[in-house]
């Protein structure tokens, strides 16, 4: 572990969340368990495809929020979903914390190029955003196929937003 790794290693989210030395970068940053920061670089589609899903998740679901680039508290760290709704007591409970003390009831991942492993990874995430709370958590991949999952798995449609479409065209 280099000297760089071991220094960060000891931020909390808060440190983290207010380093002007993390401002402005082009990508999302978690963190793991112990506290190593975690970065995930993103393509132009990847901010079209959380665009198109958040609109049309603010459009069908009026009781609630979406945020994208949510940052959640989960027993891995802190995770980043893409897109999340939060109902609007869920809301109240949340919106003045740095990172979600529970998930939102619906949590969406879309893929990354720096995503390793994707389905291994995203499998991780979807265990660890039930675990902090979500209903349920939609897998996007590059071109705009959405898979539903429940704490059960997958899904044929979302049960909060049975409209939602499994395609999203940017």
């Amino acid at each position: 572990m280099s000297t760089h790794t071991k220094e960060r290693a000891g931020l909390s989210w808060e440190e983290i969340c207010h380093d002007p030395r993390f401002r402005d970068l082009p990508y999302k940053i978690e963190t793991n368990a112990r506290g190593q920061i975690v970065m995930s670089p993103t393509h132009q589609y990847h901010g079209a495809l959380q665009n198109k899903i958040g609109t049309q998740l603010d459009l069908a679901l009026s009781n609630g929020t979406v945020v994208t680039d949510s940052a959640i508290a989960t027993s891995d760290g802190k995770k980043i979903a893409d897109v999340a709704w939060y109902s609007s007591q869920r809301w109240e409970r949340v919106n003045d914390e740095l990172d979600a003390s529970i998930a939102p009831e619906i949590a969406v991942e879309v893929y990354s190029p720096g995503n390793t492993e994707e389905e291994e990874e995203l499998a991780h995430k979807r265990g660890l955003y039930f675990e902090a709370g979500a209903e349920e958590v939609w897998i996007c991949d590059e071109n705009g196929r959405i898979t539903f999952y429940d704490a059960d798995g997958e899904i044929e449609r979302s049960h909060r937003v049975p409209s939602f479409p499994s395609q999203v065209e940017i």
